[in-house]
């Protein structure tokens, strides 16, 4: 009977209008190939997947839509949540951990493709790429405007990480070549993780003053939300750069319009918003010293491919009865409601 098997819920947004996968580099295959998985697409109501929908389900693998306190069935089924991507803002851990439900996110798929985002911005800006390529595209009574956008040389320049955790180390590792000087702030490293990087373990205020990029890499929470806000913009060079791959309100948004407008910073990357999609009148998008993404520059199919096959390697590990790698919060394996209904799952299923 198809409720004896394992059931797998993905968010609707991993298919398109057509049904058709929207991402065809997330291999499905280990889970459709399974015999005791049923696996089907659930879609949100107001950006949120309700819990009515996921009644039935074992696990849920989310990409977009929030998960919260109402999100949770009542049949008292779902164990795991697997979230597609490594930040979780979008999830009630507490309510989950409450719950006795696993939230797991996938550091192992996301550490190089948003590392190589990073340091793509940092190149573009560097090189001045986006007004280089309007240039061209004036034709050649442009042409001597390129005299007025000399690119930045990288050798010794500052390259200021805030945040050291799994993208952040990644990046660091990644700017070996590049002769750059490596600075890094991060209250809850351990300074072996850096040891044979040539990173310097600075202050806040040193971070900010001293950078020539800085590259914010850190989760939503209320100890980050505005830690890039006008007071430290205004410490900042101003030719320095600023590169937000993380969350768009760890940086207070209009703080960094006035920044930019006022020159308090030659430039930035940004790739992530406080709202989105970006209004199309927001201040910040008049600017022609920044260069926008749409929270995407790290989806590549390596990305996906790598994002999608730690949340199925989660998944199959709950179905085996055993917790899966990659837990936000690891208090939830005492959870007496966590250790019963994986004790269910695995008498289901022979583990």
């Amino acid at each position: 009977m198809p409720d004896d098997r394992f059931r797998v819920a993905l968010s609707g947004d991993f298919r398109r209008a057509d049904g058709s996968p929207a991402y065809p580099m997330f291999d499905l295959g280990p889970l459709l190939d399974d015999p005791d998985i049923e696996v089907a697409y659930v879609d949100p109501v107001d950006g949120h997947l309700p819990a009515d929908r996921l009644a039935g389900f074992d696990a849920v693998i989310v990409l977009v839509p929030r998960f919260d306190a109402a999100s949770i069935p009542a049949d008292g089924r779902l164990a795991l949540v697997a979230r597609f991507g490594v930040g979780y803002d979008s999830v009630d851990v507490a309510a989950c951990t409450a719950a006795g439900i696993a939230v797991a996110i996938t550091p192992d798929g996301v550490r190089r493709p948003v590392a190589v985002a990073i340091i793509t911005y940092m190149l573009a800006l560097a090189g001045r790429l986006v007004a280089k390529d309007r240039i061209v595209r004036g034709g050649p009574a442009a042409w001597p405007q390129r005299n007025d956008h000399m690119g930045l040389g990288l050798t010794t320049r500052t390259f200021a990480q805030l945040g050291v955790g799994n993208i952040g180390l990644e990046t660091l590792k990644l700017l070996q070549p590049f002769g750059m000087r490596l600075i890094a702030h991060d209250p809850y490293i351990d300074p072996a993780a850096v040891a044979g990087l040539g990173v310097e373990l600075v202050g806040l205020e040193r971070l900010f003053a001293e950078a020539d990029f800085l590259s914010v890499s850190v989760p939503l929470n209320p100890e980050t939300r505005a830690i890039v806000n006008a007071d430290r913009l205004r410490t900042m060079k101003p030719t320095a750069f600023l590169i937000n791959t993380a969350r768009g309100p760890v940086v207070d948004q209009k703080a960094l319009a006035q920044a930019l407008t006022e020159g308090w910073i030659a430039g930035a990357g940004i790739d992530v918003f406080e709202v989105e999609p970006c209004p199309a009148d927001d201040p910040l998008l008049r600017l022609d010293n920044v260069l926008f993404t749409p929270h995407s520059l790290c989806w590549t199919d390596e990305c996906f491919a790598g994002i999608g096959a730690a949340d199925v390697r989660a998944t199959l590990a709950v179905k085996r009865g055993q917790a899966p790698t990659g837990l936000v919060d690891r208090s939830v394996l005492d959870n007496p409601l966590w250790q019963a209904r994986l004790a269910n799952i695995a008498s289901r299923f022979g583990c």
